[in-house]
Order: structure tokens, then sequence, then C-alpha cells
């Protein structure tokens, strides 16, 4: 009787570990879904348009268990929005780190807005969402902690700062001109010009 009761308490011991680990996986997983349902609906109808039962329903929970892990859908559209923009495609470190880092800059920039490329979530969201105040009070605080402040960092010089911002309005301006307005100056005929001018622009902002 004992030895059979130390092999329960053994088989049990050896259970628990591996229910936590699949509530974890659950609690994980879950969360992946809320966010990829709520970066759909953020890009498809901006802050205001995007509900948060819409969110859930795309996620197949309820909306109370999105309030239980972003706390609210201000919370949500941070996390998503720093999701965007965690990982730069345009002024990444390997470019700013590059001697000749305004031309990969320039031709990265050109890249990604070429009128069939898919246009970057994180842009899209902030372009949909610049009706909404509070919306545009995160993607300020997002911006400024995420690209912004890499880009500040690689840069020397007491205007660093100035510098790494206004780089970043010359890249969402040319993300609106280029790809969304779809100016005809800057469409992909013009892809070499383009280039030598974009990168003089930037070469200013960067290259000290």
């Amino acid at each position: 009787m004992p030895a059979k009761k130390g092999a329960a308490e053994k088989g049990g011991a050896e259970k628990r570990p591996a229910e936590k680990d699949g509530r974890r996986r659950d609690a994980n997983a879950t969360r992946a879904a809320i966010l990829e349902s709520a970066r759909s609906a953020f890009i498809a109808s901006g802050y205001e348009g995007a509900g948060v039962r819409e969110i859930a329903e795309g996620a197949g929970v309820t909306a109370m268990l999105i309030n239980r892990y972003f706390g609210s859908k201000e919370g949500l559209f941070a996390e998503v929005l720093s999701t965007a923009n965690q990982r730069p495609i345009i002024a990444t470190p390997e470019t700013l780190s590059a001697p000749d880092r305004a031309a990969r800059i320039a031709s990265a920039l050109l890249k990604v807005t070429e009128p069939e490329a898919t246009a970057l979530d994180g842009f899209l969201i902030m372009l949909r969402s610049i009706s909404n105040e509070r919306a545009v009070d995160i993607a300020r605080q997002v911006v400024e902690s995420h690209h912004q402040k890499n880009v500040t960092e690689a840069l020397s010089g007491p205007d660093a700062g100035q510098r790494a911002a206004l780089l970043m309005s010359l890249v969402a301006g040319v993300q609106i001109m280029r790809q969304v307005v779809g100016l005809e100056a800057l469409n992909k005929g013009h892809d070499a010009e383009l280039e030598r001018l974009l990168g003089d622009l930037v070469a200013r902002l960067v290259d000290e």
C-alpha cells in the first residue's frame, strides 16, 4: 500500500509541471491570437473603427478576456503598435552603423514604398488612426521609444534627436506621397534619380 501511494504521489508530481506548461502555452497562444486579430482590425479600420467585440470575435475569445490580457482597448492598441515597431525595416541597426548608411536608408525606403509593395503595418495603423487624439498620443510614445530612440542613439551631435525626428518625418512623407497618394514624380520609373536625391537628403540628416 505505501508503495502504491508513493507511486501515485510521484505520478502527480510529474503531472503538475506539464499542466502548468499547458496553461502557459494556452495563454501565449491566446495573447498572440488577440494581437493578430487587433493588428488586422486596426490596419483595416484604425483605432476608432476597430471595436473590441470585433477583435474578440476574430481571436475567438470574449471582450472580457481582452481586457484581462491588455487592460483596455488603449493598452491593446499600444501593444500592437509597439510590436509592429520592434523590428525596423528601413533604419535597421546594421544600416545605421554602415559607412554608406544614407544610401542604404534611401534604397530601403524606396523598396518598401514600391507601388506593388504592401504598406508597413505600423505605418498603416498610425495613418488610419490619426483622427483620434488618444491614438495619436500612443503612437507618438511608441515612435519616440522605438525608431526615433534607435536612430538618435546611432547619430552624433547635440541635435541628434531633432535630426532623427526629421528623418522619421521624411520617411513618413515618402510613404504617404509615394505609396498612398501615388504622386507621378515619385513613381517606380524614377527610382534611380529618386535614390540619388533622397540619399542626398538623408545624408544631411544622418552624416555629420
